[in-house]
């Protein structure tokens, strides 16, 4: 297969998880070179890094490249955790239990998404077993010595991060906590605290908005491939992911002519 057509069964593997078989009858060859196709553009896809907008030559593609890039362009992270349900490993087999998780009550794959403001994907990775906390899976990939590194990146996130709020008070945002008293708090106290969550949320519901457009992908939807390959692909399908935010916002931003036009008095 010529190279062109190489990149595009990967990709339309990718977006519809069809088989090697399928892709075979489609392209008039064997499953088997179908599978080589895959094995040699996946890697370079999945090492391509994350787009940035209004960067075009710029590719975060580590946690200490998205908290640089933060501080240098003043931008407020948004951090959450997703879960892709994977095969039940077979039984008697030491890291059976790792991957069920306890919110899910499935087997799953656990990552972590950070975005911007608008939703835009900076970085997808942190790849660890279901079972694994969200905040320890983050913390693993080094967060807490990125935050130490870059004290003025601020980052919104959930309550499964509540310990890394309380470790970074000022740079990380999790939930307010639930008002205590006495039997029932005040009323004024609960409809504070129930709007603080609510615009808390409303800040960082972009990041849910990311991860969704990531599981539009088939694979990420629930991973029938080998667990232990499972990073490649995410890493491919959010890369592909934020070039097409960037594209997104870049077809979006006004033009130096337009904005002349607009601003000139009539």
């Amino acid at each position: 297969m010529v190279f062109p057509d190489r990149v595009l069964v990967t990709l339309v593997h990718l977006r519809t998880g069809l088989t090697h078989e399928a892709l075979g009858v489609i392209y008039e060859v064997g499953s088997s070179t179908i599978g080589r196709a895959i094995s040699e553009i996946r890697p370079l896809l999945a090492a391509r890094g994350f787009a940035v907008p209004d960067r075009p030559g710029l590719r975060l593609r580590t946690l200490e490249n998205v908290f640089a890039y933060a501080a240098a362009e003043n931008v407020t992270l948004r951090i959450d955790g997703t879960e892709t349900q994977v095969s039940r490993p077979q039984a008697h087999r030491p890291e059976r239990r790792a991957f069920v998780s306890g919110k899910r009550k499935q087997n799953t794959i656990k990552t972590t998404t950070i975005s911007d403001h608008q939703g835009r994907t900076l970085w997808s990775g942190a790849t660890r077993p279901g079972r694994m906390h969200d905040q320890t899976a983050v913390r693993t990939e080094g967060i807490a010595e990125q935050s130490r590194q870059y004290p003025a990146v601020k980052a919104e996130v959930d309550e499964g991060y509540r310990g890394l709020a309380n470790e970074f008070p000022g740079q990380v945002s999790a939930p307010p906590r639930k008002p205590k008293g006495i039997g029932n708090p005040p009323l004024t106290e609960r409809y504070g605290w129930r709007e603080m969550r609510r615009r808390q949320s409303s800040r960082r519901i972009c990041v849910e908005h990311a991860n969704a457009e990531h599981r539009q992908w088939r694979p990420l939807q629930r991973y029938t491939g080998r667990r232990e390959e499972y990073a490649e692909p995410h890493r491919a399908i959010a890369s592909l992911v934020s070039d097409k935010a960037a594209q997104r916002a870049s077809r979006h931003k006004p033009t130096a002519d337009l904005v002349l036009v607009c601003t000139t008095p009539c």
